[in-house]
């Protein structure tokens, strides 16, 4: 019986606390809040009870008063409970509250502090709320005032007079009056202000103007809550310290259809460069139904001249499936070793081998056509892989002679998560690229997603990370905007950042060092 009262901080899944993660991976029921990223539930053991009760303006999944009920109730069954709560629980959280309950009923818990969107949303816009220079002190409150009340809580005179940079929260539908109040008590018209929407998030928008202009600017540029009121000196810094809305792909939305086991390089890659990424994995990969054909080839793996290895899959699933046998990489001593591209290749050195061929370029017709080089006629060759896949790999081989055994060492089924996410932001039209790491995943998103929606979206662009790729994404009508030159994920980033960024130098220090910031 034990309560965790954790900050995930202000949105971005990266600046969550390393306790906080480490209670969340423990939990058997997580409680979680509408600002709480939906990464963060990964992290959770798939047994765990999750349960939302969100709040947003008009709109209350449960009262605060049967959120502190059921985390007692949870608590009280012998569970561990996460109670997952956007930015930190003790600022404007109603943390404290939640403690006092869980007190009051005898219920051990502990609060895991988390970064407050309060210094995290006007830091990704390049504004710091104390600076040498500007500001020596940092006052938050409350914009969620009723402004009808004849008696404000807020001492507006000392606010107005104070050299603090003043963050308010929760203000949007006050601006107005925030300004008007300040400014009434004596604070001059011309104090730089300014708004951060969805601070840290990849959907983040900031303005800068002056106290007196913010409400109608605000207005003008359509800001809305969740968004962060700052006052102060501190806001003319944000022209050299604006970091992160200058990163090559901020404010573009990237569809990755990869399996969830595959996706989260590629992920980490875009986020670092600024992208809004949307997970809609296509395809699961399971293990195979059926090992026969695959542990009658290990049980005499001395009679294979190649082992091919077409993917990261097929080198995990049949180091498993060897180590189940009681066997290690000793057992491929007499076997050459190819892979099809440099992932798998680094994958196969994890066994502790170094691939015998690695092709120029990572397709299977390259893989077929580089192994007649070397003396392959008669010679038995072992080919793990997807139960589904495309067969001109092995009909190449056998055509020049060789003796090829499929065996299915896992299957690719098809799944559909976050259907309801990428399908408002389609109708939105606010996705940008769509990206296919494989014929399936195509396939499966055209049978998933209306072919109406999609031609209604004309933002949307599409990158392929190969031209078989490319061909099966033109059967459905489609065709593709971006394809890069290798077939590998980092080549297919970077080819996604060239074609909606000014950052055209690929290789130059900035760009790689973002993706190097996702490693």
């Amino acid at each position: 019986m034990f309560v965790y009262l954790i900050g995930a901080g202000p949105g971005d899944p990266g600046l969550i606390t390393c306790k906080g993660l480490d209670a969340l991976s423990r939990a058997d029921v997580i409680v979680y809040d509408y600002l709480a990223s939906d990464i963060l539930l990964g992290y959770a053991r798939p047994d765990a009870e999750k349960i939302y009760v969100g709040k947003i303006a008009g709109n209350h999944a449960m009262k605060q008063e049967d959120i502190n009920a059921l985390l007692v109730a949870k608590a009280k069954e012998g569970k561990i409970v996460a109670r997952l709560k956007g930015g930190d629980p003790y600022i404007f959280g109603r943390g404290g509250e939640e403690g006092r309950a869980l007190y009051d009923a005898g219920v051990p818990f502990c609060e895991v502090p988390g970064i407050s969107s309060t210094i995290a949303g006007p830091a990704y816009a390049g504004i710091p709320l104390t600076d040498r220079t500007a500001a020596s002190s940092v006052t938050i409150i409350t914009g969620h005032e009723d402004p009808t009340k004849p008696d404000s809580v807020h001492n507006w005179n000392a606010l107005a007079k104070s050299a603090s940079t003043l963050v308010f929260v929760m203000g949007m539908k006050n601006l107005p009056d925030i300004s008007k109040n300040l400014i009434n008590a004596g604070m001059d018209p011309n104090t730089p202000a300014a708004l951060v929407h969805w601070g840290t998030m990849p959907m983040q928008r900031s303005l800068t103007a002056t106290l007196a202009e913010l409400p109608e600017a605000a207005v003008r540029e359509g800001f809305k809550n969740p968004s962060v009121i700052v006052v102060g000196h501190v806001v003319s810094l944000r022209d050299k310290l604006n970091w992160n809305e200058k990163r090559p792909l901020f404010g573009k939305t990237v569809v990755v259809t990869r399996s969830r086991e595959q996706a989260s390089d590629m992920v980490a890659m875009l986020m670092s460069l600024g992208a809004r990424v949307i997970q809609f994995p296509t395809i699961s990969i399971e293990p195979a139904d059926d090992y026969s054909v695959l542990d009658s080839a290990l049980d005499r793996l001395d009679a294979f001249s190649w082992i091919i290895f077409t993917s990261v899959n097929g080198v995990q699933h049949f180091a498993e499936r060897l180590r189940a046998k009681g066997k290690d990489s000793r057992a491929l001593a007499r076997a050459k070793i190819a892979a099809i591209g440099p992932v798998t290749r680094r994958e196969v050195e994890k066994l502790g081998i170094i691939p015998d061929f690695v092709p120029e370029t990572y397709v299977a017709e390259s893989v077929a056509e580089g192994l007649c080089r070397f003396d392959i006629q008669g010679r038995e060759i072992l080919l793990p892989r997807a139960l589904e896949s495309r067969e001109v790999l092995p009909e190449f081989l056998e055509k020049a002679g060789a003796k090829v055994t499929v065996a299915p060492a896992y299957k690719t089924v098809k799944a559909m998560h976050n259907k309801e996410e990428l399908l408002q932001a389609l109708e939105e039209n606010s996705v940008d690229c769509i990206s296919f790491a494989s014929s399936s995943t195509v396939r499966n998103f055209m049978e998933s997603i209306p072919a109406d929606v999609l031609k209604k979206a004309d933002k949307v662009r599409f990158a392929s990370i190969g031209p078989i790729t490319a061909k099966t994404l033109e059967e459905y009508g489609f065709k593709t905007d971006m394809e890069p030159k290798d077939f590998t994920i980092p080549a297919l980033v970077a080819e996604i950042t060239k074609f909606f960024s000014k950052e055209t130098d690929i290789e130059s220090p900035y760009y790689q060092s973002l993706l190097k910031s996702a490693k």
